[in-house]
């Protein structure tokens, strides 16, 4: 079910996108993470957020 209200559509979009995921097993962390919550690397990434055409 889309989202109407914008104020709610951009608080679902920060927790969709703005996250790191680690590069070793693919985790999705917090974007304040130093280390992966599943193996513990220090291997993070932001993740890629890209437009969507419509």
């Amino acid at each position: 079910m889309p989202i109407g209200d914008p104020d709610k559509r951009r608080i679902a979009a920060t927790h969709l996108l703005y996250v790191k995921v680690c590069r070793k097993c693919y985790a999705r962390n917090a974007l304040y993470a130093t280390k992966c919550r599943r193996c513990k690397s220090k291997r993070l990434r932001l993740k890629k957020r890209v437009a969507t055409k419509k």
